[in-house]
């Protein structure tokens, strides 16, 4: 039996040109070069403008540098988590299985954000706050998300049938939702450590001018760096579907050849 993964196959999503690859499918594309090469401008622009050319806060001096990495990377976390919600959801839905490919690639790239989320908080705390950890509500339920999110991944490991796995982890996908919502207002319900929001697109905005300007353009390039991943990351899970697919049909023509005289 010879099978061919085509990038225009029904239900394919947008794989690249086989040929391209010495005969076997990829997972880049033209549109992911391009943001690839976008992101990488992006890069360029970024690193000196963060480290060089902003200027240093009033309270923190050059402390401030962190936000422009720390702040984009959890709202990216968080993204990863809604994404991951949303796309549990309509496979429980829907029951097909572009959707829980999606939440799961989602799930992984959120585990790596909240990962480095509280990492890069911790380096900010210990020299703002004295300590590297306080079980701070923000703290708190971001740890719990993280959690929730290895807790998502080991169901993907867990012993059952595909359609049992997908069932079990959607279930704390879409658990990610509330608990992002908990994390995100955790400053405004309980006292704490964790500054409030400093970016607010429906109030008072506590930064302007220069340094505004370089978080939004650490956002934007971060965010083309997490989408190129994200696109990647799907197109792996897809082929990986794939192949379990063609290993199972070959498996059920060898068993059947086996009982022909």
């Amino acid at each position: 039996m010879t099978t061919q993964l085509a990038s225009g196959a029904p239900g394919s999503p947008g794989l690249a040109n086989p040929a391209e690859h010495g005969g076997g499918p990829g997972t880049g594309s033209r549109t992911t070069r391009a943001l690839g090469v976008a992101a990488l401008l992006g890069v360029a622009v970024f690193v000196p403008l963060g480290l060089v050319l902003s200027p240093e806060d009033v309270m923190q001096n050059d402390l401030v540098r962190m936000f422009y990495i720390h702040v984009p990377v959890a709202i990216l976390a968080f993204v990863s988590c809604l994404v991951t919600g949303a796309g549990s959801f309509m496979y429980l839905w829907r029951r097909q299985l572009w959707w829980d490919t999606a939440a799961c690639s989602a799930a992984q790239l959120g585990a790596v954000y909240t990962a480095l989320t509280l990492v890069t908080g911790s380096l900010w705390g210990r020299p703002a706050w004295g300590t590297y950890w306080d079980w701070d509500a923000r703290l708190t339920s971001t740890a719990m998300l993280m959690l929730l999110l290895l807790g998502y991944l080991a169901l993907r490991k867990a012993p059952g049938t595909a359609d049992s796995q997908a069932k079990r982890s959607a279930i704390v996908g879409l658990l990610l939702v509330p608990n992002v919502m908990i994390v995100r207002q955790s400053v405004d319900w309980w006292r704490s450590l964790h500054q409030p929001a400093t970016i607010n697109l429906l109030g008072n905005t506590r930064i302007g001018g220069t340094m505004l300007f370089c978080f939004v353009v650490g956002l934007a390039v971060m965010s083309l760096i997490w989408l190129w991943l994200l696109i990647h990351r799907f197109r792996v899970s897809w082929l990986e579907h794939q192949i379990d697919r063609l290993d199972l049909a070959g498996a059920l023509l060898a068993r059947r050849a086996e009982g022909q005289p």
